[in-house]
């Protein structure tokens, strides 16, 4: 365990660490992708903790009838006394009898399924034979064991990925999960810069995948979508390279890079876009008299944290002491990494005290990082800002470049705010 350094041409430090980590693990994106998919139902097979966690993370009330749950695994099935299979189909039958309006079933996986080796995806098979017809069952793995939590939307999303219909058709995919609000929005402008068949996966309704096929064009959301995008390419579907929808700049970037996809011309994209472009630098302005000269430093946690530098760095003015991600798909990221300023201190990977301890020498006015280490670097006196709040939130595109910033200011408020005496 420990870190290493790689040469690289622009970032001369990029360091890879591996050794202890401080992330959610993958069962968090169910929060997300439940609200998502109206008509999915995403049962965790774990503990009780499994459980805990999930219901936390999204913060149901008691009373509220969610579109997850979990088969919680007893100390029987822990010990391979119990046929846990026999107890998944029962709970599965008891389920769909009480939510009859499910049309797909994912079966998550966890570290306690791991562990006893369950087998989901036979035990997907089985329920798809006794129940052909009425639901799909799907399985991915939402295990934390080697992931950080933006993972389990990689993974639910490559398991829907074998079921989307071939097609030639000419259409744009945007893949990642948006608020409706502004995917709608971001549908509109696609078609006022003349692409009139846009989809989206994960779809609104998880019957109705888009398909996918030689015509389609992909085009990234979130850059964390590794495995999915790969398997979109294997399909047929052409990856569009562009840095990600986060702020002005990347949002323009992303929509042109889309655009030129289909061959519209320069003058159109400006035409349509420079309006936006100007409404969101004068939502950011605002932010930027407080955060421009802040030091910031990014620990690995959502895999956004390259994308959301770019912003604070070209568009907020902040310094960049260090940009740590979980891990670097250079396929996914390189244009996020050519606008990160030459010699920024890059880390791939983990080693919690090692970066805790970068932090501390650096004192940086803000620091991202996950809910783990928030509270005992704020009781240091470092104000800090929860990353896992930013996949929550609506941040993508021109129109919410000022609330994206904002988000960041506020941790910079409330700290000015605090007084300790």
């Amino acid at each position: 365990m420990g870190a290493t350094s790689v040469v690289d041409d622009r970032h001369p430090e990029l360091l890879k660490e591996s050794g202890q980590r401080e992330v959610f693990c993958g069962l968090t994106s169910i929060v997300w992708l439940h609200r998502r998919m109206p008509d999915a139902f995403f049962l965790v097979v774990g503990s009780r903790t499994c459980a805990h966690l999930v219901q936390s993370a999204a913060g149901v009330m008691i009373f509220a009838e969610p579109r997850f749950g979990t088969a919680i695994l007893g100390e029987r099935d822990l010990a391979g006394l119990a046929d846990a299979n026999e107890e998944l189909d029962r709970l599965v039958k008891d389920l769909l009898e009480r939510r009859p309006e499910i049309r797909t079933l994912f079966l998550v996986g966890s570290c306690p399924s791991e562990v006893i080796k369950l087998d989901l995806a036979k035990a997907a098979d089985r329920l798809n034979t006794q129940l052909r017809g009425r639901v799909m069952v799907l399985n991915y793995s939402g295990s934390g064991i080697e992931t950080t939590f933006t993972q389990g939307e990689d993974q639910a999303l490559l398991a829907m990925v074998p079921l989307m219909p071939a097609s030639d058709v000419d259409q744009l995919l945007i893949v990642g999960t948006l608020a409706d609000a502004v995917e709608d929005r971001l549908v509109q402008l696609f078609g006022r810069l003349g692409i009139p068949v846009v989809a989206s996966l994960p779809p609104r309704r998880s019957t109705e995948l888009p398909p996918i096929g030689p015509g389609t064009r992909v085009l990234l959301a979130q850059p964390f979508l590794s495995a999915t995008a790969r398997a979109l390419v294997s399909r047929g579907g052409r990856l569009i390279a562009a840095p990600y929808p986060f702020g002005v700049e990347g949002s323009r970037a992303w929509m042109a890079a889309g655009a030129a996809a289909f061959g519209v011309a320069p003058a159109q994209v400006a035409e349509v876009l420079d309006p936006l472009v100007e409404r969101g630098r004068r939502a950011i302005a605002p932010h930027r008299e407080l955060l421009a000269g802040k030091r910031l430093f990014l620990l690995p946690d959502s895999q956004l944290e390259l994308s959301l530098a770019r912003f604070l760095q070209r568009e907020c003015g902040m310094e960049l002491v260090e940009v740590g991600t979980p891990y670097l798909d250079r396929q996914l990221l390189d244009p996020e990494l050519a606008l990160l300023p030459e010699g920024t201190r890059i880390s791939e990977g983990q080693d919690v005290e090692r970066q805790l301890e970068r932090v501390r020498a650096a004192r940086p006015d803000l620091v991202v990082c996950g809910l783990g280490l928030a509270n005992p670097l704020e009781a240091e006196g470092i104000a800090t800002k929860w990353s896992i709040e930013l996949v929550f939130s609506p941040i993508h595109g021109c129109d919410q470049a000022g609330d994206l910033a904002e988000l960041f200011a506020r941790s910079l408020r409330r700290r000015a705010a605090l007084s300790f005496a």
